[in-house]
């Protein structure tokens, strides 16, 4: 089959946003994105009853339609002869004003907003693992999943530090990578979701050589045909020659000496406080490989929240989120007019990215 062929019938299926922790601000930032527009079809894995007393709430106008999978929203979309880009139209998606859910819990109706809850955990984990399934099934091709609240996973029994293992778990165990992007930037991390302490320690030639393999192809398959990847240093100055420690010296440079070998662009170790600005709208690098959670992420959270996008790299499926958290604080609050005060830009540029990506 030549590819774009191959391309058409991979447009033609939804993607899938599943709703995050219910208690958070993951429904309304989600109904927000449908009430703008979305530029490709998307279902959401998530609680009907939820959505729709949140849509009232929000007064946003939006019809909340149960479907039982992205099949039957598409041969609904036919039947009722509505607009659909399952028919290569090229309009956004439009089920008739609604949006399609994918029912995945049965939450009370009174349950918190803006509080901790295990049912909430509980019914973000669902979401989560229904959205996995549709992907590795070929249902869907992408998967954005809105934020959920690690500590409500756990108190739900469920004993993941945040969506990345979990999916990487779903997918097979996989060895997966967390990239964040915005239009200036791209940083992927060694380590994830580990204290300082443990992160350091788990710093391996293995760890650091599997991340610029992951990095390297996934960076090809975006459309990089020669990705230049920069490695930040651990220590302060990249070690200063080993004034301020060994592990540029011992464990960086050799490994960026075989990933070389191995045709990898990489480069460095560079110090940590001035990589980023040398790859800040890819000047010099198309990435940077960080150390650790805040080393990687405080630069391109810094640029700003609402264009930030969490793409897990290495999954047998396009997955992205947006790079803030379920915001208990505001959930539920009703803002100027009842409109709420969550902002659905991250969420809708991690849309955008998951359309570009599963495209290709």
């Amino acid at each position: 089959m030549d590819a774009t062929r191959t391309a058409g019938r991979r447009a033609d299926r939804p993607i899938a946003i599943t709703l995050g922790d219910p208690c958070g601000i993951g429904p309304e930032i989600v109904l927000k994105a449908f009430a703008a527009g979305l530029p490709t079809p998307c279902v959401v894995v998530g609680d009907v009853g939820l959505l729709r007393r949140e849509s009232e709430r929000l007064r946003l106008g939006l019809a909340i339609e149960p479907v039982a999978s992205p099949a039957a929203l598409a041969a609904r979309a036919a039947t009722d002869g509505l607009p659909s880009a399952f028919a290569h139209a090229p309009d956004p998606f439009a089920f008739s004003g609604a949006v399609p859910v994918i029912a995945a819990t049965a939450l009370p109706p009174d349950l918190p907003q803006g509080r901790l809850d295990a049912r909430g955990g509980e019914a973000a984990y669902r979401y989560v693992c229904k959205a996995a399934e549709l992907a590795l099934r070929g249902e869907v091709r992408a998967v954005v999943t809105a934020p959920l609240a690690k500590e409500a996973l756990n108190l739900a029994g469920h004993h993941w530090p945040g969506h990345t293992e979990l999916l990487a778990h779903l997918a097979g165990d996989v060895p997966v990578r967390m990239m964040l992007a915005n239009q200036e930037l791209r940083t992927v991390l060694v380590t994830i979701h580990l204290a300082l302490r443990q992160a350091l320690a788990a710093l391996s030639p293995a760890n650091v050589l599997e991340t610029l393999e992951i990095t390297h192809r996934s960076l090809i398959r975006m459309g990089i045909e020669t990705p230049r990847i920069a490695v930040a240093g651990v220590n302060p100055h990249a070690g200063e020659a080993g004034l301020f420690g060994r592990e540029e010296i011992d464990l960086l440079a050799p490994v960026i000496a075989q990933a070389r070998a191995q045709g990898i662009d990489a480069r460095g170790p560079f110090a940590p406080d001035t990589v980023f600005m040398r790859a800040r709208g890819f000047r010099e690098f198309d990435v940077v490989i960080a150390m650790y959670h805040d080393q990687g992420l405080i630069p391109v959270k810094y640029l700003g929240l609402d264009e930030g996008v969490n793409i897990t790299i290495g999954l047998p499926f396009v997955r992205t989120s947006p790079d803030h958290g379920t915001a208990f604080d505001i959930a539920g609050q009703p803002g100027e007019q009842g409109s709420g005060l969550a902002d659905p830009r991250s969420l809708m540029a991690a849309i955008e990215q998951a359309d570009r990506l599963s495209r290709r």
